[in-house]
């Protein structure tokens, strides 16, 4: 099923700290120490980009050892599948949708993919890997306007051209042990 059929939801919370807490008197909490600790969370968004960077680089490495298998070693699709879903599921809460909804297509393409790949279904792959790289190397915060609609759309055309006809011989690992 495309992205386009799914209901694909990014929520972004409030950083609504301040109408959560008492202000004054006994039990409150200090102004002082609430502002610094939303300057922290926000920080928090330059860190994103460190880990994204490390993800890129493992799944990139994932990547060239999955072609240089000719795409038969199913471990190494698996490692990508939960280098993604780690990546998907970062993006939003730091502002990055596009991340997002790349990282959810691959996982659902990779979701559909044969038991046997062929070197289609691996440059396949790469496309969103590239992808992935671009959303970062261009700082495409949020769903990045038309920009990033025509990157999804050109995506989704990739992954349903390839598993339009085929079954679903791969499924991988349950991802909540990679969970950061």
């Amino acid at each position: 099923m495309a992205m386009a059929d799914e209901e694909l939801e990014i929520i972004n919370p409030p950083n609504s700290l301040k109408t959560k807490v008492k202000t004054g008197g006994p039990g409150a909490v200090n102004l002082d120490a609430l502002e610094r600790a939303e300057k922290v969370i926000a920080n928090l968004s330059d860190s994103y980009l460190d880990w994204v960077q490390e993800d890129l680089k493992k799944i990139s490495t994932a990547f060239d050892e999955l072609t240089a298998s000719g795409g038969q070693d199913k471990k190494l699709l698996d490692n990508i599948f939960r280098i993604s879903h780690d990546m998907k599921g970062q993006g939003g809460s730091f502002g990055y949708n596009l991340m997002t909804s790349v990282g959810n297509e691959l996982c659902r393409m990779i979701e559909k993919m044969p038991a046997t790949l062929t070197p289609s279904h691996v440059e396949a792959v790469g496309v969103y890997i590239n992808s992935m790289k671009l959303i970062i190397a261009q700082r495409m915060k949020g769903d990045a306007g038309k920009t990033g609609e025509a990157m999804l759309s050109g995506l989704q055309k990739v992954s349903d051209k390839l598993t339009a006809k085929e079954g679903y011989g791969f499924a991988p690992k349950s991802s909540s042990q990679s969970m950061r």
